[in-house]
């Protein structure tokens, strides 16, 4: 698992971008959104975390690797 910090996400549509963009990369990706810290987890095992913050960035927010869970 990863932790991401994703700036630039206010509302249920923001979290709704950043989820639709890792699970476009893989569908059963399990990503969490806390808008109120801008943190993002994202469960992901095919996924290498470069392609995850190339998606968020993608769909508009910046995103940086915060912390790499086992």
């Amino acid at each position: 698992m990863w932790r991401f910090q994703v700036d630039g996400m206010s509302c249920g549509h923001c979290e709704k971008a950043v989820r639709s963009a890792v699970q476009a990369l893989q569908a059963d990706a399990v990503v969490q959104v806390d808008l109120a810290s801008g943190k993002v987890s994202v469960q992901a095992p095919q996924l290498k975390p470069e392609q995850i913050i190339a998606a968020i960035e993608d769909a508009g927010y910046d995103a940086r690797l915060t912390e790499a869970l086992a």
